[in-house]
């Protein structure tokens, strides 16, 4: 199968914040007054949904006013901790497999992501100059399905792929009209993908 571009996921496909993004989350909600501790391990099972579903399942007794305060600080603190980081948290070989796809193909991201999340990304793992297009629902409050559609129809996509570790994605791509290739190494499942990748290296050979 031909495609004339890649579309990546961010989280479980080219890189795991968990560690980060789970201390993130706590110290936003004890900031708040809310004394709780959010682990790598449960943010693994909610990455992939919006930043209002992930408050919705990791505070269900908090008041909606609660849920929005520490997710806005929430994010404010993710940007912290992820610019100021200096451990490579990309899977193997993620830079290196983007800036070779990119010779062949537009490389692009679409994430359920705030805004700025896929920026932090572009520069930690010095890709910014080889991505073609990005989009997220930070930007628009747009879910992954639309917002693939917004993205391929502004670049003129006529058989682009999708990347993603989640049965969400997969879900999106259906809804969008996309065929999913399926990050295995990443926090979920998949019941139909066109492909299924056990590094992000293996791109290579699918898309070659």
């Amino acid at each position: 199968m031909k495609f004339d571009a890649v579309i990546l996921d961010v989280d479980g496909t080219v890189w795991d914040s968990t560690e980060l993004v789970a201390k993130a989350w706590t110290k936003a909600a004890k900031d708040c007054e809310i004394d709780t501790e959010i682990t790598a391990d449960r943010l693994k099972g909610l990455f992939g949904k919006t930043m209002h579903e992930i408050a919705d399942a990791l505070l269900p007794d908090a008041t909606e006013e609660e849920k929005n305060r520490v997710m806005y600080k929430s994010i404010e603190e993710e940007d912290k901790v992820l610019a100021e980081n200096t451990v490579d948290i990309t899977y193997p070989e993620v830079s290196s497999t983007i800036k070779e796809l990119s010779k062949k193909l537009p490389v692009c991201i679409v994430s359920n992501c705030q805004k700025g999340y896929i920026e932090l990304f572009m520069e930690k793992a010095n890709v910014k100059s080889f991505i073609t297009d990005t989009e997220c629902y930070g930007n628009n409050g747009k879910g992954k399905a639309d917002n693939l559609r917004l993205l391929i129809e502004r670049n003129g996509f006529l058989h682009p792929c999708y990347v993603g570790d989640t049965l969400m994605d997969e879900i999106a791509c259906r809804e969008a009209g996309v065929p999913f290739i399926f990050a295995s190494y990443g926090f979920g499942e998949a019941k139909q993908p066109v492909y299924s990748i056990d590094s992000f290296k293996n791109l290579l050979n699918v898309l070659n």
